[in-house]
């Protein structure tokens, strides 16, 4: 038996509903209401796409660079062809990736993600940045690998083009530097989505308007070293790169931390779009 209702006098003001918080966004939820996060996916999965996705990378730079080579002697045009391919490659790769493992495709961003998320329970692990780090470095070289077999040149043959020089340091530092001021700033401004666009845009930029070509990527260059393409670099050469890659990164972590306010809180494995360079 339920208890009759009784009647509401006329003119009395009906009490207003109070909407299910299950029906509302996360950003109209009280502070109180924990937000859900998803979980990263498993670390191997991650680790998968790294080095699938770096072996790609370095497959296209290398690539792109051999066939432009058989179809033309013009150097400007060879130039164009390998830059285009390359830039378009990792637009591509960091989209498809990045809601994996983020797509980051160079140790040099995943060194930024860590430090930029350290001390945040979502931050990248050192261990697991360490082992994106590893994949990426065998992603790059099995990439070039694949690049000269396609081509029918013999895969892992040392290059013997030199890019020693403090000019050449100065570019790579200023290329690296950059993309890494790109990717942090777009991440910590809450423009993570554009990075795989920003970054493909930085790639051209910094491949015509360096002296280096713009090389930004310890791993890709490395698995360049192992080609002897005109793509490649030889290996005595790759210590003052990478040195220079290095310090550039730092550059540009300390500029985006100076420009830009906050910390990214997003996990930095998974997020939309974090980048790399070739």
């Amino acid at each position: 038996m339920t208890t009759p209702v009784p009647p509401v006098p006329p003119g009395t003001p009906l009490p207003k509903p109070t909407p299910s918080t299950d029906s509302l966004p996360s950003a109209v939820l009280p502070a109180s209401a924990p937000v859900p996060t998803a979980a990263p996916p498993p670390l191997g999965r991650r680790l998968a796409a790294e080095l699938v996705g770096t072996a790609l990378l370095a497959a296209a730079v290398v690539g792109s660079g051999r066939q432009a080579d058989a179809l033309t002697s013009d150097a400007g045009l060879r130039f164009l062809a390998n830059v285009g391919a390359s830039a378009a490659a990792l637009t591509v790769l960091i989209t498809l990736f990045g809601p994996v493992s983020g797509g980051h495709l160079n140790p040099l961003i995943t060194a930024g993600a860590w430090w930029t998320g350290r001390g945040t329970p979502a931050g990248l692990p050192l261990r697991e940045a360490v082992g994106y780090a590893a994949a990426q470095t065998v992603g790059a070289a099995a990439g070039t690998g694949l690049a000269d077999a396609m081509f029918g040149h013999p895969v892992f043959r040392l290059s013997a083009v030199s890019r020693g020089s403090g000019a050449l340091w100065l570019a790579e530092a200023v290329a690296t530097g950059t993309l890494l001021l790109v990717v942090t700033g777009a991440t910590v401004a809450g423009r993570g989505r554009l990075v795989p666009a920003l970054v493909g845009l930085w790639v051209v930029v910094a491949c015509w308007a360096t002296s280096s070509g713009g090389f930004a990527n310890p791993a890709v260059t490395l698995g360049r070293a192992l080609t002897d393409g005109w793509t490649g670099i030889a290996p005595g050469s790759v210590p003052g790169f990478v040195l220079a890659q290095c310090a550039g990164a730092a550059a540009g972590l300390g500029l985006a931390a100076l420009l830009f306010d906050g910390r990214e809180r997003a996990h930095p494995g998974v997020r939309p779009g974090s980048s790399d360079k070739r």
